[in-house]
């Protein structure tokens, strides 16, 4: 009897564990509640927006090859715009030229902090499209420069610039709120000492600039896609909290990029993330 009962059990473990290899899928789409969505539920409350904060994994070539489908989905439904957090607004003349078809990538990388190291594998395909399509790309995040004065000196920091410079970044002083749990997360990251209550300022100031052009660009009756590394938009803080505080009228929609060993289910750490959260298998091949 045990020896049927433990050859029984081995049988159970194997077939579960062949058939959860025996329809292997790249990634399963939850809503916020964690019920599995289908694609097109995520790309009809995107055309009801008017602006989708896309949060990515940097390296993930599925989040990287859904921003590509939902662009294209929102651009066959009208005018559309994208706004990058890979850009910074010190290069929106050079991005608008390399749009245009006047210089090349390689130009572009030359001014201000240059492209990011998985420009040509991970965004140049969208980018690419994008002027091919009348489609408007926003170079919306801050130049790395000004988070560094942050950084160091705190928003204080940022009054000594010149008015020149501060057409590159959101009208001063910036609205921040350190209880925030994200910022907070962070302060708790680096606490006391250089670069503790200034470390989440250094992330405020980039939300809120990206928040900033996001608004400051937004066109009527044209959507407005932004890409943005998913903990610059996730629990509806960081851009979301700025967009409530500069266009508190726009309808806001987010998306959500996570890893998990098994996507049947949406881990429970990862509920109410977002609007829409996409789980990708851990071992998903990254782009780098």
């Amino acid at each position: 009897m045990l020896f049927r009962l433990i050859l029984t059990i081995m049988l159970t473990s194997f077939l579960t564990a062949a058939n959860a290899q025996a329809d292997p899928v790249p990634y399963a789409l939850f809503d916020s509640k964690g019920k599995r969505a289908k694609y097109k539920k995520l790309a009809k409350a995107a055309k009801a927006a008017d602006i989708i904060l896309f949060g990515e994994s940097h390296n993930s070539a599925i989040a990287h090859w859904l921003q590509n489908v939902v662009a294209r989905d929102l651009r066959a439904a009208g005018p559309l715009s994208i706004g990058m957090e890979m850009f910074e607004s010190d290069q929106q003349i050079a991005l608008d030229r390399y749009l245009a078809g006047e210089i090349k990538a390689e130009a572009l990388d030359s001014v201000g902090e240059g492209l990011w190291n998985n420009f040509k594998t991970d965004y140049q395909p969208l980018v690419d499209w994008a002027g091919e399509n009348d489609v408007p790309v926003i170079a919306s995040n801050v130049p790395r420069r000004y988070a560094r004065v942050v950084f160091k000196d705190g928003f204080t920091g940022l009054e000594a610039l010149s008015a020149e410079e501060k057409k590159l970044l959101p009208t001063l002083p910036v609205p921040y709120d350190a209880t925030l749990p994200g910022y907070v997360k962070m302060l708790e990251m680096m606490p006391g000492g250089h670069g503790g209550e200034t470390f989440p300022m250094a992330q405020a100031i980039k939300d809120a600039t990206m928040a900033h052009f996001i608004v400051a660009r937004k066109q009527a009756g044209r959507r407005f896609l932004h890409l943005n590394g998913s903990y610059h938009s996730d629990n509806y803080e960081g851009i979301g909290w700025y967009l409530k505080q500069y266009a508190p009228e726009l309808k806001v929609m987010t998306i959500s990029t996570v890893e998990q060993e098994m996507i049947r289910s949406l881990e429970a750490e990862y509920l109410g993330k977002a609007d829409f959260i996409i789980a990708v298998p851990e071992m998903m091949t990254r782009t780098y």
